[in-house]
């Protein structure tokens, strides 16, 4: 399956613009989309981790190029539901941080495994992530469209690190996506360091 680079940034610019759908029919419900929306964006680890799923999923191609993205969006979510549920799920914050380096990591040695074995890492990371946004819900958001807003902006960030992957990988700069997934990984110890 081949994606234009054209396609991937205008599914990109939908997929962000559409918290603008939800801005009027109560202001609950745009302010529950918008909390969601904004945790992942607004939360450095999370936003490194978002792009480096996306640019790993560039750089192997292939099934990988869907199946990354969708398998962590649809675990994140999950892991959201069992934060919400009262679940408890150990070692979060260290599990976002691990997943921003190693993540990182894999952009930079340019790792090729097979697409089940990097949904299974994919995902592994992803329950992290969902619990982190389920457990930071504002008490007053409405469930459905919190989750909503983060999966939509956790699929925003894939897509933008898939687009500049392929960006780069078309320009035959591959070298491009590496050095940032290197800078990823380093941002990662830098945070961990700084805990």
């Amino acid at each position: 399956m081949r994606l234009s680079i054209a396609k991937i940034l205008s599914g990109t610019v939908f997929l962000l613009a559409s918290g603008a759908a939800l801005a009027h029919p109560s202001h609950e419900h745009a302010s529950s989309f918008m909390a969601g929306f904004y945790h992942p964006v607004g939360g450095f680890d999370h936003l490194l981790a978002m792009l480096a799923i996306g640019l790993w999923a560039s750089s192997l191609g292939g099934r990988a190029l869907w199946a990354i993205p969708t398998v962590f969006v649809i675990t994140m979510l999950a892991g959201g539901g069992l934060a919400v549920a009262g679940l408890s799920v150990p070692f979060v914050e260290q599990g976002i941080l691990l997943s921003v380096i190693i993540l990182g990591a894999l952009v930079l040695f340019a790792k090729r495994l097979s697409t089940a074995v990097c949904v299974v890492i994919a995902a592994s990371f992803a329950l992290f992530h969902g619990v982190a946004h389920g457990m930071e819900m504002p008490l007053n958001a409405d469930g459905l469209h919190y989750a909503l807003g983060f999966a939509v902006a956790t699929a925003g960030l894939h897509m933008v690190g898939l687009g500049f992957g392929l960006w780069m990988a078309k320009m035959g700069t591959p070298l491009v996506t590496r050095i940032s997934g290197s800078v990823i990984a380093t941002a990662g110890l830098l945070l961990a360091f700084s805990q």
